[in-house]
């Protein structure tokens, strides 16, 4: 049930049919009309551009479609009045039936209440965290693996089918480094004293994976060079590093689909075969770049490169796929990877990126549409820094990592719930600061506590009214006469429960968790505001000395409870039965 697409339809059909009598030219564009909540709720229930988007068109004044459209749209039993506003705007209310309708199809739908085929099935890739396997996740990785994991579930809500997907950067120098830091602490397991030189990884997590080394190999690797050790180390330590990454995103309740190792693509022709899929297409040729902004010609030594022709995919400048000594540069894996991506057959690709790759976007959107012929787009979500607080401070590094915050660190200040639901507050582009103190504190400005603490309350009407002998099963409750729900406080919380499946779209479409966060602070907050005004007029209160009464109270709470459980569900954070 989604009431704006229902009187979005009721609008296109009053459009039709002044079409038909004349009043309107056949042919209109109607896909710029939409339907939805004024700006003020004070001009009405719903909103409609209709006769602005079609004025200039039409030829004729926006007023007098929108004094057409009210004529035809009015005689509508769901409406009880449509007014035209300001140049011809057009206000509707709606008749109080249909939002009394409301708990009712939440209940009879449950968690499935919402839910959206708009994206008819279509194959999605989300490709997010990918961090180095080289340590424990930070802080940052642990935004993105937040903001990743709730789009998946939002675009599998929105009626897509979904695959989560991390990429393994386990092909590059990085994991030679981490082998030679894993070789330290196997020699430091041996006894021997060692000195982490710049560039290796000093942290302590590192420690327990030198002993396993030393309980695998024992004391083969002792005085040998790095022919004999290096190779098997850094698989080893790059197992280590993935088993440690995978712990660390199960405490967040974060589970991949698919694992995709960089290293795969060397030595099996998979980077040949995308490049050649490139010069197949004209897009691979030797040339010179021209200087990078900032360098003079003086300190700029021009040198003949193969290039990737990316500017005729919306690029700023060609890119270089591989070095001069015939080595790929770091861009080409890349490009395999993602052509993988295009032959599995994905109808849209995402992957989600940490700030310092903003430089990264418009090469690999070039990528992808050179090798999809245009046919699949890709999103690159860039995930903006996060600053820590506690006790008004900012948050020390951690020992275990050596140089930054790391997840578990996080997790186990505050919890996976708290961590989600904070992480998810800010858009993903926009800074955030997260304030272990204000985390959990129970107050009305944490937003994941008072959201909870709206899912709390219902619950504890319920058991008291069972407590009471009402039944207060969804069947019951769906079945009651919702028709006494008329006092404003009532409406308008039925009003804010018919956003929802809207609501769902429109962050989906986006690829914009952050809204469905945002929102369920709303809707706690007018249930927390029915709440409170039960206090002055018991009239509103959900447990009445009237049983049926009563649970056409609670059918509307229940519906209250049932979408933000959805909500929540979307965000990966778990709804509260009480809260101590």
């Amino acid at each position: 049930m989604n009431l704006f697409t229902d009187i979005r339809a009721l609008v296109l059909s009053a459009i039709g049919a002044l079409q038909a009598e004349g009043t309107l030219p056949e042919g209109l564009n109607t896909a710029p009309v939409t339907v939805e909540p004024p700006r003020d709720p004070l001009h009405g229930d719903m909103a409609t551009n209709a006769a602005m988007v079609l004025a200039k068109p039409a030829r004729l004044k926006p007023r007098d479609i929108a004094e057409a459209l009210a004529t035809r749209i009015a005689s509508d039993p769901r409406v009880s009045s449509a007014e035209v506003a300001g140049p011809g705007f057009l206000n509707l209310r709606l008749a109080p039936s249909l939002w009394q309708a409301l708990p009712r199809a939440v209940l009879d739908r449950g968690a499935d209440f919402g839910r959206s085929g708009m994206g008819q099935g279509a194959k999605v890739n989300v490709e997010y965290v990918s961090a180095n396997p080289t340590g424990p996740l930070h802080v940052g990785h642990t935004r993105g693996a937040v903001f990743g994991d709730a789009l998946a579930s939002l675009l599998d809500f929105a009626g897509y089918e979904v695959t989560r997907e991390y990429y393994i950067n386990d092909g590059g120098a990085q994991v030679d480094v981490l082998a030679r830091s894993v070789y330290l602490r196997y020699l430091e397991a041996h006894g021997q004293a060692v000195e982490f030189a710049d560039g290796t990884y000093p942290g302590e997590y590192l420690i327990a994976v030198g002993e396993k080394l030393k309980e695998r190999v024992g004391d083969r690797f002792l005085n040998t060079g790095e022919q004999v050790w290096l190779e098997e180390v850094r698989d080893f330590a790059t197992a280590e590093m993935m088993d440690l990454i995978r712990e660390d995103l199960a405490m967040l309740g974060v589970r991949m689909d698919r694992f995709f190792s960089e290293k795969s693509l060397y030595g099996t022709g998979r980077i040949e075969a995308a490049i050649e899929s490139l010069k197949d297409k004209g897009l691979i040729y030797r040339g010179v770049l021209e200087p990078p902004k900032g360098k003079t010609p003086e300190d700029w030594e021009p040198r003949e490169q193969t290039l990737f022709k990316s500017t005729e995919h919306g690029d700023d400048v060609d890119r270089p796929i591989m070095k001069s000594d015939g080595a790929w540069t770091y861009f080409s894996p890349d490009i395999a990877y993602h052509y993988d991506k295009v032959q599995r057959g994905y109808d849209q690709l995402i992957d989600v990126f940490g700030a310092d790759h903003g430089g990264y976007v418009k090469r690999m959107k070039a990528a992808v549409s050179a090798l999809s012929d245009g046919q699949t787009p890709l999103d690159v979500k860039l995930i903006q820094l996060v600053k820590l607080f506690k006790n008004g401070e900012p948050f020390k590094m951690s020992k275990r990592a050596g140089t930054f915050v790391t997840l578990r660190d996080v997790v186990e200040e505050v919890g996976p719930d708290v961590t989600r639901f904070v992480m998810l507050t800010r858009k993903n582009d926009a800074p955030l600061d997260f304030d272990f103190d204000k985390a959990i504190e129970q107050s009305r400005d944490n937003p994941v506590f008072y959201v909870q603490y709206a899912h709390a309350r219902v619950c504890s009407v319920m058991r008291k009214a069972a407590q009471a002998g009402v039944d207060v099963s969804d069947a019951a409750l769906s079945a009651a006469d919702l028709s006494v729900l008329s006092h404003e406080a009532e409406l308008g919380l039925m009003k804010k429960l018919a956003e929802w499946p809207r609501l769902i779209e429109i962050a989906a479409k986006g690829h914009e968790p952050h809204k469905v966060a945002i929102w369920l602070n709303e809707l706690a907050s007018d249930l927390h505001g029915l709440w409170n005004r039960g206090h002055d007029d018991p009239t509103l209160r959900f447990l009445q000395d009237d049983p049926a009464t009563s649970q056409s109270k609670i059918a509307l709470a229940r519906a209250v409870a049932v979408v933000i459980s959805a909500g929540l569900g979307i965000l990966g954070v778990t709804p509260m039965e009480e809260m101590r």
